[in-house]
């Protein structure tokens, strides 16, 4: 038997450092590849949500001369929750992981995020916000994942060069970027897939906050599906973990989020600067209209755009001076929404 370990991009406020992965048994999702063709690529898509996973394997972690240990839960889940005081500057940090089960020992290297100090945080969503998935349409849905490979998929028009702008929004050098942080109903399954993609396409480095991990054939027909309230608790877990940054939220209006951002907004009105809802559809939703009007009520910026580049000129108007002109690569033209 082997054992693989999946580790995610972790982050760090003043006091603490987070970081989670995962313990499999023979195969991990990284380990199917993305860039394959037809027939063979899907069976790895399906692969992808049948893997197993190893409850009680032995994890430990090592950061700066110290170690500490914990046990893989029953969906192979482990998280450290780590308080420091040694000061650790800005930047992104790597750490050892060594996993233990029965004799069998696997090691890993990770990383987390410190933000560098400022004032904004992005938050955005995945599907149909920054990558077209048509998760509305069940059967697009199924087929976009079953037969475009990583190389097939497309981001929306003008969306990394928006993305891009918000990374640097308020920074003096571009070398320094905010903190972005990847919230969605998709699975950790996915993980390897929206890593690469998001590298691939140029959009900002980001830590992830994905769905329970699935195993079994059903539960990739339903992927992305059921209930977004893990959404809504990740969020909220953010926005009291950086409490000194101002947020903006990005999602669009195929499913929950304009009622997360609002509940999130409700809660914490004083956190978030503005929040972005891209239309799915040819025209304006009337309930989600209504909802961002109750967040203008409030006091916070919102853009309903169809197109990123508008979005982008909302942005620019929305902090004229303070965000530096960044140019981003060339980028597949959008794909519209039947």
């Amino acid at each position: 038997m082997e054992i693989k370990i999946s580790l995610y991009r972790g982050y760090a406020n003043t006091a603490q450092i987070v970081v989670s992965g995962h313990i499999f048994k023979d195969k991990a999702p990284s380990d199917f590849p993305l860039n394959a063709k037809k027939l063979k690529f899907a069976l790895n898509m399906i692969k992808l949500f049948r893997v197993k996973t190893l409850a009680h394997a032995e994890v430990s972690l090592r950061f700066r001369n110290q170690t500490f240990t914990t046990r893989s839960m029953k969906d192979g889940f482990f998280q450290f929750i780590i308080p420091y005081t040694v000061s650790i500057e800005p930047g992104w940090h790597s750490y050892q992981i060594r996993a233990q089960y029965h004799k069998v020992v696997q090691r890993a290297q990770g990383e987390f995020i410190k933000p560098y100090p400022g004032e904004f945080g992005f938050i955005s969503d995945i599907d149909d916000t920054f990558l077209v998935s048509h998760s509305d349409t069940f059967f697009k849905k199924i087929y976009l994942l079953l037969t475009r490979n990583i190389n097939k998929r497309k981001v929306f028009g003008d969306v990394v060069t928006h993305y891009q702008f918000l990374s640097t929004m308020g920074k003096k050098s571009a070398t320094q970027t905010n903190a972005f942080f990847y919230v969605s109903s998709s699975e950790w399954n996915l993980y390897p897939f929206i890593t690469h993609f998001t590298h691939k396409h140029g959009l900002p480095k980001a830590v992830l906050k994905l769905k329970d991990i699935k195993r079994g054939l059903a539960d990739f027909l339903f992927t992305g599906g059921g209930s977004h309230d893990h959404k809504f608790h990740k969020i909220k877990h953010l926005l009291e973990f950086y409490p000194e940054l101002r947020f903006v939220l990005l999602g669009d209006d195929s499913q929950k989020d304009p009622d997360i951002y609002l509940k999130i907004c409700q809660m914490f009105p004083e956190n978030v600067l503005a929040v972005y809802i891209r239309q799915t559809t040819s025209n304006k939703k009337t309930k989600v209209q209504a909802k961002l009007n109750k967040l203008s009520d409030l006091g916070l910026a919102t853009c309903y755009f169809r197109d990123s580049a508008s979005a982008l000129s909302h942005t620019k108007d929305l902090m004229p001076e303070e965000v530096p002109s960044i140019t981003g690569p060339e980028t597949a033209g959008e794909e519209k929404h039947a």
